[in-house]
């Protein structure tokens, strides 16, 4: 067993432009080995004698579970610390919380919400730190979702079509534009004018296209983003700890661009599908869900249940590969030869 040929030990992981495309692909590549390898039990070892910190300002699932799965399977050991479970940014500042951990653990992930506080870990801890989330990246998600796209499709990566539809502002659409740009392929974020991502954002995602030949569409037209797509992704319209008070007015808006039957056979592709980062709303069976519908009378928010339970649909596979990729990220970065 031995390191990937790409040279990412000791890096950390905070967005997706620290990597480059070649970076980016190598870790795709590394993934599906090690998936390969752990369906035939043959996982194991790389990651042995590491110590790795899990701070989560956030509550979890996937993430939680994909690097907690990831590291034992590679024989290291995880302490998790939530929302409650350490000093951090309250007592003891991000960087001394950082040379604490530094000094104990080979790896940090951070899943919260400020981009400072993880470039902050990362600058002072003096070993690798991931990004598990954060307000504005996502870039753990990016690697399953493109690893996703490749196994559904035999289109190379720079002819894939995937379109984004609803908040567009927030880390998970930041994080679809510049990696679609980052790796050449045709991107369309489509949502509401004042829900797409930020300008400075936007100029990241340009700049990156204009090496990569990456075709970048950001667009409050519904047809215009789906038509032709090779994947239709959405994400929950209404974020982590946001107040009430703001949902009627932004489901309001959002509404059009719900991704239903209607939106799916508007993409023109009988093989298109469905993605989600997960969790999903829906259905009525979640306390929100059933909150939702009875004050608005939604039976779903983003998706409809006939989309996210049709065979066009293909997130439980990116929650799968939230596992794959994260491994492999550990493995590059902290993991030694054999």
């Amino acid at each position: 067993m031995n390191l990937p040929a790409m040279n990412l030990h000791g890096r950390s992981l905070l967005k997706e432009t620290d990597l480059t495309r070649e970076e980016f692909l190598e870790l795709i590549n590394l993934a599906a080995d090690l998936r390969d390898q752990k369906r035939s039990g043959r996982a194991g070892g790389r990651l042995a004698g590491r110590n790795i910190a899990l701070i989560f300002e956030k509550s979890s699932t996937r993430t939680r579970c994909a690097f907690e799965v990831a590291a034992y399977d590679e024989g290291a050991h995880v302490t998790y610390l939530g929302p409650d479970g350490s000093h951090i940014g309250g007592k003891e500042s991000v960087a001394d919380t950082a040379r604490v951990l530094g000094r104990m653990y080979d790896g940090i992930e951070y899943r919260g919400f400020a981009q400072t506080t993880v470039e902050a870990l990362a600058a002072h801890a003096g070993v690798p730190v991931w990004n598990g989330l954060t307000d504005t990246w996502h870039p753990t998600q990016m690697l399953a979702d493109i690893l996703t796209m490749a196994d559904h499709t035999t289109k190379p990566l720079d002819q894939i079509t995937y379109a984004y539809l609803g908040d567009a502002r927030n880390n998970v659409a930041n994080s679809l534009l510049v990696t679609g740009a980052l790796l050449g392929m045709d991107v369309r974020i489509c949502g509401p004018a004042d829900l797409q991502p930020a300008a400075d954002i936007q100029q990241i995602a340009r700049d990156l296209a204009a090496v990569s030949g990456a075709r970048l569409t950001i667009t409050a037209d519904v047809t215009e983003a789906v038509g032709g797509a090779d994947f239709v992704y959405t994400d929950v319209w209404l974020s982590m700890g946001e107040s009430p008070d703001a949902w009627a007015d932004r489901i309001k808006k959002l509404l059009p661009y719900q991704v239903n039957d209607t939106i799916m056979k508007a993409t023109g592709n009988p093989d298109a599908k469905f993605m989600h980062c997960l969790p999903a709303l829906h259905d009525r069976t979640t306390r929100l869900g059933a909150q939702l519908h009875d004050q608005y009378e939604l039976g779903a928010l983003e998706v409809t249940d006939g989309v996210f339970e049709s065979d066009a649909s293909i997130v439980f596979d990116q929650a799968e590969n939230r596992m794959h990729t994260i491994k492999a990220v550990m493995v590059a970065t902290i993991g030694a030869s054999r």
